[in-house]
């Protein structure tokens, strides 16, 4: 099972916008499922300074082979120009929800 599940996450700076994200993302198959979570607080280094913002986490679940394709989308419609992109093996899970997971990311014929 190693490595065939991840979970990604990423942040937008409003609900609004995590919201739709999140659900472009399970709309084109590339999670089974998006939560959003938040407000959250973060501090960073951006363009030499320190940062605070408030920002919303967005936890998928997906499969390893629909990672590069998951991480393209949300390039491609996320407002940062950096957007935070981590994914995490899933090492061991519930089988059926695992099961779930790669049947809703497989593309619709």
């Amino acid at each position: 099972m190693a490595e065939e599940y991840l979970q990604v996450i990423t942040t937008t700076d409003a609900e609004d916008t995590a919201d739709q994200l999140a659900r472009s993302i399970v709309e084109a198959r590339l999670a089974a499922c998006v939560q959003v979570l938040g407000p959250i607080s973060a501090t960073y280094w951006w363009e030499g300074k320190v940062e605070s913002a408030e920002e919303w986490l967005l936890q998928m679940k997906t499969t390893a082979d629909r990672y590069e394709a998951l991480a393209e989308h949300i390039k491609t419609h996320h407002s940062y120009d950096t957007p935070e992109i981590i994914a995490t093996p899933i090492t061991n899970g519930s089988a059926d929800y695992l099961s779930w997971v790669r049947a809703e990311t497989r593309p619709r014929e």
